[in-house]
């Protein structure tokens, strides 16, 4: 299936690898006009020019979403250059401290917090208000990564999962404040994922195999897989779908 977002502008931060980098290139595919975001121009213009190499088009706009005083002049020039967003996927994420919650620093707890839980509030918030100016506004899309971590105990990851619930509660509130607006709010709790984020469970033997003990696929998951229920739930296909967590994680949560 294609085009099933053709035409539509499509944020997706954290988007210069792993998920994001999934993500946005599934949309492209679909006909959207992606504008992908995060700190480093280099990995977005990679990204940008793959997207370009399979037909799609996709912009390149760095943003450190933790910085949410930025936001808004960013989502002014999105506008004024691309158009106006009618989807926003929130995925960029940090998890800058791996131990236990009892020796964690004040400046790590508040970078976590900056990044997982601030700047997705802003991103969305600054869709929302310009979605409602727009009186010929069409239907609208927030998609929010989560995590598994969010909804279970998260030893040596304590902050990351707070912050991870905070984003599934998020998603809850303002799916029932926004419900006759016309944006639908929705979040992904994906497993463990290979990517960079993830190298500290990943790459480490034993952290591997404790996780695929309880995972009934018995693997790790590929970002790609992630991406077909973004699609999902930013198209219209789920028109129906609001406030709702979909974990992608392998069957972990069950076992």
């Amino acid at each position: 299936m294609a085009d099933r977002l053709a035409g539509r502008v499509a944020v997706v931060t954290g988007g210069s690898r792993g998920i994001g980098r999934a993500i946005a290139r599934a949309f492209a595919k679909e006909g959207a006009i992606v504008v992908i975001a995060s700190r480093k121009a280099e990995g977005l213009i990679q990204v940008a020019e793959e997207i370009a190499a399979e037909g799609g088009v996709a912009h390149a706009r760095p943003l450190h979403v933790g910085r949410v005083d930025e936001i808004g002049a960013w989502w002014d020039a999105v506008e004024a250059e691309v158009g106006a967003p009618s989807i926003l996927v929130n995925n960029a994420g940090t998890n800058p401290y791996f131990g236990p919650m009892m020796n964690l620093e004040w400046a790590a707890f508040d970078k976590t917090f900056e990044v997982n839980v601030k700047g997705p509030f802003e991103m969305t918030r600054q869709l929302v208000r310009r979605h409602q100016a727009r009186p010929d506004a069409g239907p609208a899309s927030v998609v929010s990564v989560a995590s598994i971590l969010g909804a279970a105990a998260s030893p040596l990851q304590g902050v990351y999962g707070m912050t991870k619930a905070s984003i599934i509660s998020m998603t809850k509130t303002l799916a029932v404040e926004l419900g006759e607006t016309g944006v639908r709010v929705n979040a992904i709790a994906p497993g463990v994922i290979d990517t960079k984020l993830a190298a500290a469970i990943t790459a480490n033997d034993d952290l591997r195999r404790r996780v695929l003990e309880h995972t009934a696929l018995n693997r790790v998951g590929q970002p790609e897989e992630i991406a077909g229920i973004a699609v999902f739930l930013a198209s219209e296909e789920s028109s129906y779908v609001t406030g709702q967590t979909f974990f992608v994680d392998g069957g972990w949560t069950i076992t």
